[in-house]
């Protein structure tokens, strides 16, 4: 939506940025009663949200390991339902911590309905948990076989929500963009009918063609442009 990110209470004069808080209530008083002073509004699709796993990983110690994949799942899919990337008018990353939140969400669901989970699903799931609030991911070759649907649905499903930011902000009057952006989508859609079943190293490639395209279209950085079309391309292959 397209608001105006600077607000001022009408009961006690302080200002603050909805953008930062995501509120219209007043961080000083707690009135409701504010109004926008930006003289333009701009779009915005993202709210706050912190991201933290140490409560989880705590759990490793003293918890069944199905409680704390369901543990890992809910604090993920409330991070991802939050996230947007437009910020007050700017087009921000498709970054690595809502990747690794998303991917992590779904190899908690599968890995939380294996009734006996083998020792490498353990240690992805484990490294998965580790690191994704830092922005970390396991490298697409360490995946194992059966978590390779959760790499695929992340991609395909942040890509999806990306693309969908990316036309919001972004006036399509660029036919080389437009025509890629649709390529992309293609690709998005069938990974997600195959319910991500596909190779991980393919899924991480659409990330990288989706991240290509936005670098053109916010930086006019034609050779990401380029990377993204060859990726697409070689997707298709």
């Amino acid at each position: 939506m397209e608001i105006r990110g600077e607000r001022e209470c009408q009961d006690c004069g302080s200002r603050w940025s909805y953008y930062e808080t995501g509120t219209v209530s007043c961080p000083e008083c707690g009135s409701m009663h504010s109004v926008g002073v930006d003289g333009e509004r701009k779009l915005h699709t993202t709210s706050p949200v912190d991201f933290d796993l140490t409560d989880v990983r705590e759990r490793v110690d003293t918890d069944p390991l199905h409680r704390v994949a369901e543990a890992a799942k809910k604090a993920c899919r409330e991070y991802v339902r939050k996230r947007g990337f437009v910020r007050g008018g700017e087009l921000t990353d498709l970054d690595d911590t809502y990747l690794a939140a998303s991917e992590l969400q779904h190899a908690a669901d599968v890995f939380g309905r294996s009734f006996q989970p083998t020792e490498r699903e353990e240690l992805y799931f484990l490294e998965l948990l580790r690191g994704a609030d830092a922005g970390e991911r396991p490298d697409a070759s360490t995946v194992p076989e059966s978590l390779s649907e959760a790499r695929g649905l992340a991609a395909a499903n942040a890509v999806r929500e990306y693309r969908r930011d990316l036309r919001q902000w972004h006036d399509g009057d660029d036919p080389a963009v437009e025509n890629t952006l649709e390529m992309v989508g293609e690709h998005e859609k069938r990974i997600r009918a195959l319910s991500g079943s596909v190779d991980p190293r393919t899924a991480d490639m659409l990330v990288e063609a989706m991240r290509g395209i936005a670098a053109y279209v916010r930086d006019g950085d034609e050779l990401a442009l380029a990377n993204a079309q060859d990726r697409v391309d070689r997707l298709a292959d």
